[in-house]
């Protein structure tokens, strides 16, 4: 894309729509087209020796082996111009993010000290001023005079936005919030306030600042920087200034409420001071006293049997508890299981011999004695696989099959007591099938059973 500016000739508009034309100055020439789709969009009409500014791409047509630009846009030269910078530095600066409304300010709701900068003969300030005395009288107005058009406003315009901020910074100000503002004119007349500088200078400000540049349809970059733009001057100075009359409507308001409000309570206050001495009146403080004392003391002996009352129900539940808890651990169940399991292994070789006898008596009463030795020896394994099981269902290895454990110390000593360990001590946990090597890390001891009944 490029733009060239130059002066329309052999300017053309065919049936179809499309315009062809010749964009010359005095040093050369250059072939352009533009489509129908395109030119009617522009706002006026161009004919030849009208001067424009182009904005196109440049192509080749191949039937004529000519360059022509191929328009886009169309405007006319000079104001044209200043319209085309206008909108290239509000792109610009709207990519940057100046006219995002999260970086916008919220203006003080009643400022008493406002900077105007303006010029301090225009009829701007004059406005600001009159609709200020009008409104809020004690509103501090601080104008600071700048030309507002000329190639000397845009620096002075800068210098003024950062002289007040300085001011304030250094406390030798208190200003609130900056208006900038002046009268209406052209576009050639507040392009000051189009100038990056202006734009960027009003970014940078610390203090909110206020735009009210021209009449209401003048728009300006100043206006997009902003953190609040007015119509004119007269709206940003209302916008600034609260209504004194309001004001006094709102505190006649305010104050016919606290009156009635104030009465209220004071009746209300009335009202019961009456009762607590009618009240007082009919009985004497110290029977109160002591009808309170002697309830108080009613209480403190029903907490007293309550509280014993619930201490006896809670060491029955864990004197219940203990002798649960001893009759199910797995100690004294190992305990009773091992003894079984010793009687049981101490009585079979003694049945197994009284067995064997009883049978060789048996066989020697038998006619054949083959058959007899086949039916005792089946006789014998049945019975021996009975013992099997009952020698089983009595095993520790029966009970380490249903999830208990076998602790012991390093020594290969048995853990029967809590208070047998440390923390940080090894211990092994043998399981129905294999070991575990455990650390301990903590130890929770159980009250001793002979304790707990006394």
């Amino acid at each position: 894309m490029v733009w060239v500016e130059g002066e329309i000739s052999n300017f053309s508009r065919p049936s179809s729509g499309h315009w062809y034309f010749t964009l010359k100055d005095d040093q050369a020439q250059v072939r352009c087209a533009m489509f129908r789709n395109r030119n009617l969009r522009l706002r006026f009409q161009p004919q030849n020796g009208t001067r424009v500014v182009v904005k196109g791409k440049l192509s080749l047509y191949e039937n004529r082996g000519d360059y022509q630009l191929i328009a886009e846009e169309m405007q006319p030269a000079g104001a044209g111009l200043l319209a085309l910078r206008f909108e290239e530095l509000k792109q610009r600066l709207q990519a940057e993010g100046l006219f995002a409304p999260e970086r916008k300010r919220p203006l003080p709701p009643s400022p008493h000290h406002i900077a105007v900068i303006t010029s301090a003969t225009g009829a701007a300030i004059r406005d600001v001023l009159t609709v200020l005395q009008r409104r809020c009288p004690a509103t501090r107005v601080t104008v600071i005079p700048v030309p507002v058009q000329g190639n000397q406003s845009a620096p002075a315009i800068v210098r003024a936005v950062a002289t007040a901020n300085r001011l304030v910074a250094e406390g030798k100000a208190t200003f609130e919030v900056l208006l900038v503002t002046r009268g209406g004119g052209s576009l050639e007349d507040l392009w000051s306030f189009n100038e990056e500088s202006v734009a960027r200078a009003i970014a940078a400000s610390a203090l909110p600042v206020v735009s009210a540049v021209g009449h209401e349809v003048d728009v300006t970059i100043a206006d997009f920087v902003a953190d609040q733009r007015a119509a004119t001057p007269s709206a940003a100075a209302e916008l600034l200034s609260p209504d004194c009359d309001e004001w006094y409507r709102r505190l006649d308001q305010c104050s016919s409420r606290l009156l009635a409000q104030w009465q209220w309570q004071r009746q209300h206050q009335q009202r019961r001071l009456d009762q607590l001495v009618a009240r007082l009146n009919q009985q004497h403080p110290g029977q109160r006293l002591q009808q309170r004392s002697q309830r108080v003391d009613e209480l403190e002996q029903r907490l007293q049997r309550g509280v014993r009352l619930q201490l006896a129900r809670r060491r029955h539940q864990a004197e219940l508890l203990h002798s649960r808890l001893q009759t199910q651990q797995p100690a004294q169940r190992l305990q009773r299981l091992s003894l079984r399991l010793r009687q049981v292994q101490a009585a079979l070789p003694r049945l197994i011999r009284q067995r064997l006898q009883a049978e060789r008596q048996r066989l020697t009463q038998l006619p054949s004695p083959e058959r007899l030795i086949g039916q005792q020896l089946q006789q014998q394994r049945a019975e021996l696989g009975r013992l099997a099981q009952l020698l089983h269902s009595v095993s520790p290895l029966a009970t380490l099959q249903r999830g208990y454990a076998i602790v012991s110390a390093g020594d290969g000593s048995a853990i029967r007591d809590a208070a047998q360990v440390r923390p940080g001590a090894a211990v092994r946990a043998r399981l129905a099938r294999g070991e575990l090597h455990c650390t301990v890390d903590r130890v929770v001891t159980a009250p001793d059973s002979s304790q707990l009944k006394e």
